[in-house]
């Protein structure tokens, strides 16, 4: 498995909600999910990534604390990573009505219209919720609004012919049509961060910029293809064909992390995966993780991840209560 795979896997991806939205010309929406909106249905998720997928018709972007407009037409994927207010519109210089995403109380999908009555935008919009500690490695590496094109919707195509799928099980909301929606959700932002860590953009940082990088990117494939090995620096630029010092120098300038302590960290991350899947002890899941002894793994996954390994199993198992536990336990 590569690198930006095993990643992936280690984020639990979690209930996409989607809006079916019609904007007429001219319009402007400023706009977020909130965490507050997902914790009722997901009380363990204390991160939320947010998009929009236009079906139909053009428009602009930018977050509501200003910067640079982004243009986004039919087939692009809007990514909010970190879920920041944003504006969309025909228009952005006009006054704009502030929309909430939250789902009706009734279940189904949330159905958006407004406008001038002119030109017409058809979106989609969704969330995905996630453990930001267990997925810093990949928000950390992403901007805060992020466009990729997924290509034209009427073009044919594997992608195409489920974003068409995607459209139609949104209007039409059909027995399962919420668990295919949620399984496209997840599809869509794995493509999309695929287009992305391939498209040597010039804001591609951090730890997808190193996938691309020739001998960081085989340095993070060595560790992540076997991340219980005895790794040392010195075996891993030989690996990869480098000097110590160069390859140090690289993973660092890169990653942002030298390769020890982000290895350190994604063990960590396997290990939080492995506790949360599962019935295995914490001193097996410590001695696989490269731990002497439990307790060093308990103080090393607590300054990790805010609550010891027990505490962390536990808020997955009992819902609200055990996640109240965790966040206890954290302060």
């Amino acid at each position: 498995m590569d690198a930006l795979s095993d990643v992936l896997s280690a984020v639990r991806l979690d209930g996409a909600v989607y809006v079916n939205a019609e904007f007429t010309a001219p319009w402007c929406v400023a706009t977020r999910y909130g965490l507050h909106t997902a914790a009722p249905k997901l009380p363990d998720t204390d991160h939320v990534v947010f998009f929009h997928l236009l079906t139909d018709g053009s428009c602009f972007a930018r977050l509501a604390a200003g910067g640079q407009v982004i243009a986004v037409k039919a087939g692009d994927l809007l990514l909010l990573p970190h879920d920041d207010l944003h504006v969309l519109g025909s228009d952005l210089k006009l006054p704009f009505a502030e929309v909430r995403n939250a789902p009706p109380e009734s279940g189904g999908l949330l159905e958006l219209h407004a406008g001038g009555g002119g030109e017409a935008t058809r979106f989609i919009c969704g969330y995905l919720a996630c453990d930001r500690r267990a997925s810093r490695a990949l928000l950390g590496s992403l901007p805060p609004m992020l466009r990729i094109s997924l290509g034209d919707i009427s073009r044919s195509g594997w992608l195409a012919d489920l974003l068409r799928v995607g459209v139609q099980e949104s209007r039409a909301q059909r027995p399962g049509s919420q668990s295919l929606l949620a399984k496209l959700s997840e599809l869509a932002f794995t493509e999309a961060l695929r287009r992305y860590a391939q498209s040597n953009s010039p804001d591609l940082k951090g730890w997808l910029a190193g996938l691309q990088e020739p001998y960081v990117g085989r340095a993070l494939a060595l560790l992540h293809g076997e991340p219980t090995r005895g790794w040392t620096v010195e075996q891993l630029a030989r690996e990869v064909a480098l000097s110590r010092s160069a390859l140090a120098e690289r993973f660092v300038a890169t990653i942002g992390l030298p390769p020890m302590q982000y290895l350190m960290q994604w063990r960590l991350t396997l290990a939080a995966q492995t506790l949360r899947a599962g019935s295995e002890s914490v001193a097996r899941i410590a001695e696989r993780s490269g731990y002497d002894s439990e307790a060093a793994f308990t103080r090393a996954f607590k300054r990790e991840f805010g609550v010891p390994p027990s505490v962390w199993r536990k808020a997955d198992a009992s819902g609200p209560a055990g996640a109240a536990a965790g966040r206890a336990a954290s302060a």
